[in-house]
């Protein structure tokens, strides 16, 4: 069975992005389509508070793109080798959270220990948090349509037909990418299993009248693997 997922391509260790290679390990042919592009902002603001590790408790990633803020920071302020001598050191000292395993692994690439990536979801981090530390936030990114979306979806269900799945990984990403799925897919919409990546994810799609066959339990290549592979068995028994 064919299934679609509507995010960037990630490769791991093993040169795969680990939602296709879980995917196939039951026998499911995945895609990825990205539909969002992301722009980043106030990194003037953000390279400051990173300067002063004494004035915070601890740090949050609530994405990879968060973590990609960092990273742009430190080159574009000439900051790298402050961080490798101190900051780091001094950030250490203090809780990284993080949302989910993915951008777990990349607040470990840079030096950081991370907390709270086994809560699932941004829900329950936040409940995990909230009772530790008084938080402040600052917006570093944005999201943006894909400019490529309407083109990939249009090339895919050209040469692949209508997926028996399509997964969501954000609100934004299903308000991006719907019109162009509903047109392409016509009256055959009503065939496809839709999926989520998290409650936030899944309570857009009900809030769109769509039904949601799966919520992946982790936000975790093999929790929405299983979900999805459930959800297509007792489609087909039915």
């Amino acid at each position: 069975m064919k299934v679609l997922l509507l995010k960037d391509p990630k490769e791991d260790d093993c040169g795969q992005d680990p939602y296709i290679r879980e995917l196939g390990l039951y026998g499911l042919d995945a895609a990825l389509i990205p539909v969002l592009s992301f722009e980043f902002l106030s990194l003037p603001s953000f390279s400051e508070k990173l300067s002063h590790p004494e004035g915070y408790g601890g740090l949050i990633f609530t994405s990879p793109r968060a973590v990609e803020a960092v990273e742009l920071c430190l080159e574009k302020d000439d900051k790298t080798e402050a961080w490798k001598k101190s900051l780091k050191e001094k950030w250490n000292a203090k809780p990284a959270y993080v949302v989910g395993s993915a951008t777990a692994s990349l607040v470990r690439k840079i030096g950081l220990e991370t907390e709270g990536e086994k809560c699932g979801n941004a829900e329950k981090l936040a409940e995990y948090i909230c009772s530790r530390i008084p938080m402040e936030s600052i917006t570093v990114y944005q999201k943006i349509p894909h400019p490529g979306i309407q083109g990939n979806l249009k090339s895919y269900f050209s040469r692949e037909g209508v997926p028996a799945s399509i997964t969501f990984f954000s609100p934004s990403g299903l308000t991006y990418s719907l019109q162009h799925i509903q047109e392409l897919a016509g009256d055959s919409i009503g065939q496809i299993q839709f999926a989520a990546i998290g409650p936030t994810t899944a309570r857009a799609l009900a809030a769109q009248g769509l039904p949601v066959s799966c919520t992946a339990e982790l936000p975790t290549p093999g929790a929405l693997a299983a979900g999805i592979r459930k959800a297509l068995h007792a489609h087909s028994c039915c």
